[in-house]
């Protein structure tokens, strides 16, 4: 377990120690022989802890305004991120969201009280690949929006910003678990169908994976995963080495 595996662990234990009540254990991820499976598609905990992202004041206020403009919803069904590229920004995507060489129709700015006009493009899926679980589409109108960087580095919170369920763009939080054999996990953020392929967000905002699964339960068990921006910068012929970087 990396360093913030062993804090997040010892945080829980003392929660249990000085409350005295019973805490969900915190799930064991890494060291297991394969893959692992989805179970569920709900929320991680009692609540729906989604705020629209022009309502959010929470911890990732000073980074987010940057990153939630590349943010886009995909055919009304998923999440994708503009990222970027030594060849040129492209979004981000699940892989199985898509197919290769798919017309897709990508949103930009689908928000409540959105800041700024809409853009409906389309775009063209030039990489789709099943693992890791990404694809790549490349627009053909550009925004003026200022692609989202990639990163190696996790941070011991996270944020997804996501179009769950194809509504208008919310933020959720959560704690960094794990990361091993290319995933990145991470417990008590919520996402649903229609938040694959969302940017997982370190805290400086960089792009650390894409959300792809889960098994999170109604009462606070589970976590949900996704694959790290590295295995997919590995696995692409579009992405360079050097469009990923420990920041």
């Amino acid at each position: 377990m990396t360093l913030w595996g062993w804090i997040f662990a010892g945080t829980v234990v003392l929660g249990i120690t000085a409350c005295g009540s019973s805490v969900p254990a915190v799930p064991q991820v890494c060291g297991n022989a394969k893959r692992p499976e989805v179970h569920s598609l709900v929320q991680c905990g009692p609540t729906q802890d989604f705020t629209p992202i022009n309502s959010y004041q929470g911890e990732f206020a000073d980074v987010v305004q940057g990153p939630e403009d590349a943010v886009v919803m995909i055919d009304g069904r998923c999440t994708g991120t503009l990222i970027q590229a030594s060849e040129g920004p492209v979004v981000l995507t699940a892989g199985h969201c898509v197919a290769l060489g798919d017309r897709d129709v990508v949103v930009f700015n689908f928000e409540d009280d959105a800041d700024g006009d809409t853009l409906i493009t389309e775009g063209t899926v030039i990489e789709q690949a099943d693992e890791p679980d990404y694809a790549l589409i490349q627009l053909d109108t550009l925004p003026t929006v200022t692609p989202v960087l990639l990163t190696s580095q996790a941070s011991e919170r996270l944020a997804i910003i996501q179009h769950p369920r194809g509504h208008p763009k919310v933020i959720a939080e959560g704690e960094y678990l794990d990361s091993c054999d290319q995933l990145v996990y991470y417990t008590d953020l919520d996402t649903l169908v229609g938040s694959s392929g969302a940017g997982v967000l370190n805290r400086q905002g960089y792009l650390l994976g894409v959300h792809t699964d889960g098994n999170c339960d109604e009462k606070g068990g589970g976590d949900n995963w996704g694959w790290t921006a590295e295995a997919i910068v590995e696995a692409s012929p579009y992405l360079e080495s050097s469009d990923i970087a420990s920041r």
